[in-house]
């Protein structure tokens, strides 16, 4: 018994200790379909849901979700209570987070305004930011929106903003803004969920195409993988995982649309 024991005791000094990177990965994350969300199940759904997931699976890793209003996610992951987030990095975000070289998904950023907009044909013949500065119109989004805060508001440009994403719409509806920008595969669902579809345009004009990334924050045990995660994505963009997630939303969100 003595022997086994001593043999016990030594294995257990000689074996590593579990690593960080086979605890699971917190991602906290805003609810927004399709991008992430619960379905009536209560299970996780999303294309970056889905992408993400693909890419740590392969890596030998899983993630926890967790569903907070947009500026509480970043907080969290800046505070450390959670480990990572999915959005634009931006100089603020990688003060306290890191993120890997390529994005996984480019989204387009598109200009919104209400049917009935007095100057809808301005509205419609924007062609930057700096027209929409110069025609002096307003901008309505949701709390914690680091693109809008960084390319909107830094220039003067007036700028609403309001908890829930959803939300935006009803207030460009109602005039309280004179513009949204966003991106239409994520804006048509919420625009038609509330009846606003006769109501909301979407134009031609588009501003930008954000680049998505995981980031993680500094202080995360999880920091090390970033590397990993990058070739990982690379290889599920060249054998057309990541298209074929993409498409399988589309053809669902085409189906949305007024």
């Amino acid at each position: 018994m003595f022997v086994r024991l001593a043999t016990v005791l030594c294995l257990a000094v000689l074996l590593p200790a579990p690593s960080a990177a086979q605890a699971p990965l917190r991602i906290d994350y805003p609810d927004f379909w399709p991008f992430f969300t619960r379905d009536e199940a209560g299970e996780m759904t999303g294309f970056f849901h889905d992408i993400v997931t693909e890419a740590l699976a392969r890596m030998g890793m899983r993630a926890t979700w967790h569903a907070f209003p947009w500026g509480r996610c970043q907080e969290n992951v800046r505070s450390g209570e959670a480990d990572a987030m999915i959005t634009v990095p931006t100089a603020v975000r990688l003060e306290y987070s890191g993120t890997h070289a390529d994005p996984f998904h480019l989204k387009e950023l598109v200009v919104f305004t209400r049917t009935d907009h007095p100057r809808r044909a301005e509205v419609e013949s924007l062609a930057s930011i700096d027209d929409i500065q110069a025609a002096g119109f307003s901008v309505v989004t949701y709390v914690g929106n680091g693109w809008n805060e960084e390319n909107i508001r830094s220039r003067g440009i007036k700028t609403y903003e309001v908890p829930y994403l959803a939300n935006v719409w009803l207030m460009l509806a109602q005039g309280r803004a004179d513009i949204v920008i966003e991106w239409p595969g994520g804006a048509w669902p919420d625009i038609t969920a509330q009846g606003l579809a006769q109501e909301i345009v979407q134009t031609g004009v588009v501003l930008e195409s954000m680049p998505f990334h995981l980031l993680i924050g500094r202080n995360s045990p999880h920091a090390d993988i970033l590397p990993r995660f990058n070739k990982t994505i690379l290889a599920m963009r060249l054998d057309g995982t990541i298209d074929r997630i993409l498409n399988t939303y589309l053809d669902q969100l085409r189906l949305d649309q007024p």
